[in-house]
């Protein structure tokens, strides 16, 4: 027995280069949780109205007590996994429901520049969830845009982009960046940096009036992208004439008389086209030095006047040069007496109506109806060569 005994070898101690590796195995596995803990534990921190806004939306869906509350009993970093998730998945349910009726209108929402729409649904919340996500997830990127609202100056841009942002695939800026025509020598970099982020599938837009009548602006956006679309809403030039006047007269009340910036002379009845309210609404004039960098059916030009009668049915033929669902419709839109004009029935963020500023829909001065129809006259010719470029009718005449 001692003999057998002593003849059994002795177990051996673990080679010290396999315990090694175990241990820097284990190290990293635990560095690797604290490391996916502390970035779990970040993205509960963030700021409140990204939680807030996803927490609003899950609310309307009937989610069981929103983001806070569905995971409060959970670790930290599985309650900000499970948060994404859901956020995730409620993106994706909404833009499905959107797919399946693009008819139904779009509500109100978070997002960002957007006006709200109106009605309740899933397309307005769907872009408030899209931006939430975009800051959560870090996504979206700015984009030089790829349409802009070129003119005319109080022809009704700013109530078309108004009414084009209650689509949830529209972002624009909200001030005009006036970058063709005065800021320029900054640089695109400078110009993009004005742009809000969008994600893949959605179209950056800006609006400047001045644009159109800018001799250098048609060059320098060919420049920047031969493929931009360009939109141009135009007005009854004599119409037009009197706004932008009025406009003058409310900022500079001891301006001239209209009759006195209309003419020359006004015992010759020759019209000054030096005065930037007459000159502007010589449309043919602009038009030929666009038509030089963009071809006609590059440029889409939209009725003021239509727009103000019948702004769905404006609405829808832009939505179809920008190549996106027709989403808004009339039911976004109610018309206004005293301001006669339509305004969406919600704004952003909001259940009250939306209309344009006090600046819109002022009243105009009286003018002499000799000096209207001398005017009338002057631009019937314009006005005809006009509408054979484009190939439209506008019925000013």
């Amino acid at each position: 027995m001692a003999v057998s005994a002593a003849a059994a070898p002795a177990a051996e101690p673990l080679p010290r280069s396999i315990f090694k590796k175990f241990l820097v195995m284990l190290c990293s596995l635990l560095m690797s949780l604290y490391v996916f803990y502390c970035l779990a534990d970040r993205c509960q921190t963030l700021p409140g109205p990204i939680i807030a806004a996803g927490a609003a939306s899950e609310e309307e869906e009937g989610g069981g007590g929103g983001y806070l509350g569905g995971s409060a009993e959970l670790p930290p970093w599985q309650a900000a996994a499970a948060r994404r998730k859901r956020l995730l998945q409620r993106l994706k349910q909404r833009r499905r429901r959107q797919e399946a009726a693009p008819g139904e209108e779009v509500p109100a929402g978070g997002g960002g520049s957007r006006a709200g729409g109106s009605g309740g649904g899933g397309g307005g919340r769907a872009a408030g969830t899209a931006g939430s996500l975009t800051l959560l997830l870090g996504e979206g990127s700015k984009r030089l845009p790829q349409a802009i609202i070129i003119g005319v100056k109080k022809g009704g841009t700013r109530a078309l982009l108004e009414f084009l942002r209650v689509h949830p695939d529209v972002r624009a800026v909200g001030a005009e960046p006036h970058f063709f025509d005065r800021n320029y020598e900054r640089g695109l970099a400078w110009y993009r940096d004005l742009m809000p982020r969008t994600l893949e599938g959605q179209i950056t837009m800006e609006k400047t009036p001045s644009y159109f009548v800018t001799k250098e602006a048609p060059a320098r956006i060919s420049s920047m992208s031969k493929g931009t679309k360009l939109i141009v809403v135009v007005r009854d030039p004599v119409t037009r004439a009197i706004s932008d006047y009025t406009q003058t007269l409310s900022k500079k009340p001891d301006i001239p008389t209209f009759e006195s910036l209309t003419f020359k002379n006004r015992t010759t009845g020759l019209i000054d086209t030096s005065w930037s309210a007459i000159q502007i609404g010589i449309y043919a004039k602009h038009l030929e030095n666009w038509l030089l960098y963009f071809p006609i059916g590059q440029i889409l030009f939209v009725s003021g006047e239509r727009l103000i009668s019948d702004p769905a049915g404006e609405l829808g033929r832009v939505q179809d040069f920008l190549g996106l669902k027709r989403i808004i419709t009339d039911k976004h839109f109610y018309f206004n007496k005293t301001k006669g004009f339509p305004c969406l029935k919600k704004a952003e963020g909001s259940s009250k109506p939306h209309c344009l500023g006090k600046t819109k829909g002022r009243t105009h001065p009286d003018i002499d109806q000799e000096v209207v129809q001398r005017l009338r006259d002057f631009y019937r010719p314009f006005n005809m060569k006009f509408y054979q470029m484009t190939g439209q009718d506008f019925g000013w005449d």
